[in-house]
């Protein structure tokens, strides 16, 4: 059920996003993840099948295992406390979160563990990653020796995020609150990284989102998915080249090799690249939240 075709009396549409459609529920946001996917700051005009509910399922199992560090939004009311027709809550209650509204925070809490992407450019370069500077010699997709964060302001639709340094962040917001953003962000990759491991997967980077309910720090958005984090496989991991993937690096690659420009609007995808990304997406989904 297309998220656009989603009609609730008495509940609008406020906003649709890249991938997330977000509905005013009143005291609360419905926030339901479609199949859309993005890249390189174009919405595509194929749909990934499941990638919705990929995305909801993973972001909840990340936020129960991590809310005895940091709060999220997620309301203690169910869906079904505001939608009556049973056929829409059954869909929903796959790919949508009720959500407590937040305040967002102006910046996007990026963690790199690895040197990979925007990151391996910059750093071949000028040895930097944002501006920090890392050990000579490094290779593409090497350990970094610490992870590091690095923001980046929050683009709309068709625009590009931008790197800031950490001082500039905290030009953004109160710097006690950036501080306890950076640390907050560091920890939860660390413990996730060190879990995804038991579990096959190398987190290479990720992006969280953070914001303000009433006056505490929460998690909120979605929080180490296939969308807002680089995957890789550890079997076959080896440093030199860039890596084989769970995430959407497989689309980025097969757009870079169709001779795009990048610009509005995006190519179609091939039946097999859709096939594969969302198998991508599954295996990471059974990887990281099977018992």
């Amino acid at each position: 059920m297309p998220s656009e075709l989603l009609n609730i009396p008495g509940v609008s549409l406020i906003k649709q996003g890249k991938v997330r459609d977000i509905y005013d529920l009143g005291e609360d946001l419905l926030m339901v993840a479609s199949d859309r996917i993005s890249a390189f700051d174009v919405i595509l005009p194929t749909p990934i099948p499941g990638k919705g509910r990929v995305l909801t399922q993973l972001s909840r199992f990340w936020f129960k295992k991590f809310e005895s560090l940091v709060p999220n939004h997620l309301s203690p009311r169910t869906i079904a406390q505001a939608v009556s027709d049973p056929v829409v809550v059954k869909e929903l209650e796959t790919r949508a979160q009720r959500v407590r509204k937040a305040q967002p925070l102006p910046i996007e809490a990026i963690v790199r563990g690895y040197l990979s992407g925007s990151g391996w450019k910059e750093y071949q370069k000028s040895g930097t990653v944002c501006g920090i500077k890392l050990p000579a010699g490094l290779r593409e997709s090497d350990a970094l020796p610490e992870p590091i964060f690095t923001p980046s302001t929050k683009a709309e639709i068709g625009t590009h995020d931008e790197n800031i340094t950490f001082a500039e962040a905290v030009k953004l917001m109160d710097a006690s609150l950036a501080e306890k953003v950076r640390d907050l962000a560091l920890r939860i990759y660390r413990e996730a990284a060190a879990y995804a491991r038991t579990r096959g997967i190398i987190i290479a980077d990720t992006k969280f989102e953070f914001g303000l309910l009433n006056q505490e720090l929460i998690l909120i958005d979605e929080v180490l998915t296939p969308d807002s984090s680089r995957f890789w496989p550890e079997s076959s991991y080896q440093p030199g080249h860039g890596q084989p993937s769970f995430d959407k690096q497989y689309v980025r690659d097969w757009l870079l090799s169709s001779g795009w420009d990048m610009t509005p609007p995006g190519p179609e995808l091939p039946d097999e690249v859709v096939r594969n990304t969302a198998a991508k997406y599954e295996e990471a989904l059974r990887r990281l939240t099977a018992v």
